[in-house]
């Protein structure tokens, strides 16, 4: 048992929240096609290109990456070897399995505060103190809010950020805060994901935060013919 079923009726912002990624990641996806396609018909039909085009394609393909973590968590989609774990018994299996949820929760929190370390210079915030987990802000720390990106134009939207960040001054690109933030964003959503999958595991919901087995489960469906029509 690697999915779960929730039944139970949901608000509006839980189902925003449970169908983040998907969204998003739809999104992204429709984006990059559209860009590439626009760009290949630029390119070879009027001899012309859209200069950002490969670097915002790029980018949206880092956020792809990072917000499938999260996704892959939420679906009990990351492949894992469980040979050891099958061989126990089933209290066995569970003990692990919560070992091994709690370890990733560990893990997931030192990822959010490099995360975070990351990111808030480019947002004129400072990063945390520790060397594993945060025990605060450090002080001092010279801001990168003046960095931008090679050649993604600068967004009306943001001009905000002008006088917030970067002491007033234009800026004639995105600056990298922008597309960066997909990192500490990420690093939090895939927090949240893991935490989730701990509680199902620790109430008997699921009972693995990895697939297992999946190349055999495909060859017996087939077997079965379960993908005739």
């Amino acid at each position: 048992m690697t999915q779960y079923q929730d039944n139970l009726p949901k608000s509006a912002v839980a189902k925003f929240f449970d169908g983040l990624e998907e969204n998003v990641i739809a999104a992204i996806l429709g984006v990059m096609t559209l860009i590439t396609f626009v760009n290949v018909v630029l390119r070879y039909v009027f001899n012309h290109s859209l200069i950002w085009g490969l670097e915002v394609v790029l980018i949206l393909f880092a956020w792809l990456v990072l917000l499938g973590i999260s996704y892959g968590f939420k679906k009990t989609s990351h492949l894992g070897v469980d040979a050891l774990i099958n061989v126990l018994p089933t209290r066995g299996q569970r003990l692990m399995a919560v070992l091994s949820a709690l370890a990733c929760i560990v893990y997931s929190v030192m990822l959010l505060k490099g995360a975070w370390d990351y990111w808030a210079p480019f947002a004129a915030l400072q990063p945390t103190e520790g060397r594993w987990f945060p025990l605060g802000f450090t002080e001092g720390v010279r801001d990168r809010a003046f960095y931008v990106t090679d050649q993604v134009p600068m967004l009306g939207i943001f001009r905000w950020l002008e006088g917030a960040i970067n002491y007033g001054d234009s800026y004639d690109k995105l600056p990298r805060v922008i597309p960066y933030f997909i990192i500490p964003f990420s690093a939090a959503l895939m927090l949240l994901r893991v935490v989730q999958a701990t509680i199902r595991i620790v109430t008997g919901k699921q009972a693995s935060l990895i697939v297992s087995h999946e190349a055999e489960d495909e060859v017996e469906r087939v077997a079965h013919g379960e993908y005739e029509e």
